[in-house]
């Protein structure tokens, strides 16, 4: 499955794009994926499962948005992991678990950062929300894939591990 998601990544890394880094190309096809994906888990679980109402869990009420927000998180999740760990980041000699929980860091993070840009544009420097949400994606997406690379998927470095190794 590997080899057949590297290759239709790999289809459309046109010669035009070679200023691009090939992990950085595979990076952002990933991402755009998994972003397309949660996308329409939300649509479809707001729509047709939850049907714009809200939820009742034991005694407590959460909007459906919130709720469909929830059940594409699950799918999404999951899913970015995967693509990280087996097409973007292979190099990583880091614990499955280790790069998981990092993810998970990684994404809450992300999360927050969102949350605190899109507040700064939108309330404080009363910016329209739309373009502000943009602005943001592309600071948070730049700052993920620092994090990523440098945090999640960290690859050790040759010198450390031939110092450890004399």
């Amino acid at each position: 499955m590997r080899k057949l998601i590297n290759a239709f990544i790999g289809f459309f890394y046109f010669d035009f794009l070679k200023f691009i880094p090939y992990q950085t190309f595979r990076y952002l096809a990933c991402g755009g994926t998994t972003v397309v994906v949660d996308i329409l888990v939300y649509f479809l679980s707001y729509q047709f499962v939850f049907k714009k109402q809200p939820v009742l869990i034991g005694d407590m009420t959460i909007g459906a948005h919130i709720a469909a927000f929830i059940v594409a998180f699950m799918v999404s999740f999951p899913l970015g992991f995967i693509l990280n760990k087996f097409i973007v980041f292979t190099n990583s000699a880091l614990r499955g678990r280790v790069q998981l929980f990092r993810y998970g860091l990684t994404v809450t993070s992300c999360v927050g950062l969102n949350y605190l840009f899109l507040k700064v544009f939108v309330e404080g420097f009363h910016w329209f929300a739309t373009p502000s949400k943009m602005l943001t994606t592309v600071i948070v997406a730049v700052y993920s894939y620092f994090t990523q690379q440098y945090f999640s998927f960290k690859v050790k470095s040759a010198g450390k591990s031939e110092m450890r190794a004399s």
